[in-house]
């Protein structure tokens, strides 16, 4: 493997060309019409248009991609996160042209990307699993009401082949339920090429926590501990940290290993992450397996010292797992990271526009910030309004907030309006400081912070 085409954008696109070039590896970027300007893009060595700016005409036309795979020579697609990750039929189709594939073989990608197949696998292994339906057919509203009805209100719209919380609507009583279900067929279409779609029961106040693997082509797994993803906005993460937060180590330990065991039997590959939610009373219940790269992974690569990005390239290649990652890491420390989006920080509303100023810790070696924009970029309105992770890294929780809260801060970004407002209230929160997230508690955090009442 010599060279890989990124099959993404913005931060992903930056990180996977960063660990590619660590391997002495070449890279290939693709970028959209809207995208051209980046700076990612215009310091690339061999870059392809791949169409305009809405996504389902550029990072999600898998035959245009595939045309700039074949006619660059790269020999390997690195899909980031979003988009076509996820896609096995996409997985096919480079493997079909004779490159690789850098994530789980596309068995895996079928079976537990497919939200509501993968529940019924690991349901089959044992795990604890919340009520669930299987894939609903999207022109039946009798069967999506009677599912419904079976798993009892409220109910959670999920897109099968989803991710990120794009396309999660909780339907409260039957007389939202058909409104709901063609919204979240249509954001799924849009998002992932898929507008395949499933129930679940809806959980009130759990914490949301998941668990990092890495795996090779041979039966072996390992686990990088787990990440709190619980603060969230309408069901995307906006603060991720680990370890989690008053949770017994033993507890998380033994959930670990249990999915590693399971991972190992069912022959997983390459990297994935076990999404669950939490709570003191229940325990661990399975939500979903991410078959990709997640968007934090640097908060565990803070506490391990692990290059994911890195091994995850490794793994695809054959490179047997004791070799990429030759020891168990052992917890370093207490790791945070901040999603910064490009939106109203009370109302969430996108704020595409031109960044005037962005000077939110860039050049700081004790902070680490992954974007792909720069000042005088504009941030489109076609894509997810995230423009920057920052990370940061102390030996104690506390230490790890103090200083994500200064650097957020002192941050300047002109142009468009942000979540940093939002992200400090919850930081310097009492709910936050305990360790007490849980995935409805961003809300509260803001709305008590205003002055109302939910």
């Amino acid at each position: 493997m010599k060279k890989i085409l990124i099959a993404n954008r913005g931060a992903a696109a930056t990180r996977i060309d960063r660990a590619a070039k660590a391997l002495g590896m070449k890279t290939v970027i693709v970028y959209s019409e809207a995208d051209s300007e980046l700076p990612y893009v215009r310091a690339a060595e061999e870059s392809y248009c791949i169409g305009p700016g809405p996504a389902l005409r550029s990072y999600l036309d898998q035959e245009g991609i595939l045309d700039v795979l074949c006619r660059s020579g790269a020999d390997a697609l690195h899909p980031g996160y979003g988009f076509l990750s996820e896609n096995a039929g996409f997985a096919r189709k480079v493997e079909a042209a004779g490159k690789c594939f850098i994530g789980p073989s596309p068995y895996w990608l079928e079976r537990l990307g497919d939200k509501a197949a993968a529940t019924a696998l690991m349901r089959e292994h044992g795990l604890p699993i919340g009520s669930s339906s299987g894939v609903l057919p999207l022109d039946d509203p009798s069967a999506v009401a009677e599912a419904a009805a079976a798993i009892g209100y409220p109910v959670l719209i999920k897109p099968a082949k989803g991710g990120g919380g794009i396309g999660m609507i909780p339907v409260e009583g039957a007389g939202q339920l058909a409104e709901a279900w063609d919204k979240a067929a249509s954001i799924a279409t849009k998002a992932f090429s898929d507008a395949a779609l499933y129930l679940e029961k809806f959980i009130f106040e759990p914490r949301h926590i998941e668990f990092q693997f890495l795996a090779d082509r041979y039966g072996n797994v390992m686990s990088l501990y787990e990440r709190d993803c619980s603060t969230q906005r309408r069901y995307q993460k906006v603060i991720e940290e680990g370890p989690a937060p008053r949770i017994p180590r033993e507890e998380l330990d033994r959930m670990a290993e249990r999915l590693s065991r399971i991972l190992s039997d069912i022959g997983y590959d390459v990297i994935g992450t076990v999404e669950t939610l939490y709570s003191p009373a229940t325990g661990f219940s399975f939500l979903e397996v991410n078959t990709r790269l997640q968007v934090e992974h640097a908060v565990t690569e803070a506490v391990t010292g692990v290059d994911i990005v890195l091994a995850q390239i490794q793994l695809a290649a054959g490179v047997p797992l004791s070799e990429a990652v030759p020891e168990r890491p052992s917890l370093k420390g207490h790791a945070i990271e901040a999603r910064i989006y490009a939106e109203h920080p009370l109302s969430f509303m996108p704020s595409p526009g031109v960044l005037k100023a962005f000077d939110i810790g860039q050049g700081d070696p004790d902070i680490r910030v992954e974007t792909g924009y720069a000042q005088g970029c504009r941030v489109s309105s076609y894509y997810d309004p995230m423009v920057a992770k920052v990370i940061v890294h102390a030996g104690t929780r506390d230490e790890a907030i103090a200083r994500l809260s200064a650097v957020l801060r002192a941050a300047n970004v002109e142009g468009i309006k942000t979540n940093i407002p939002a992200i400090v209230k919850v930081l310097q929160s009492g709910r936050f400081s305990d360790g007490a997230m849980t995935v409805d508690a961003m809300r509260h955090v803001l709305a008590e912070a205003a002055g109302q009442v939910v």
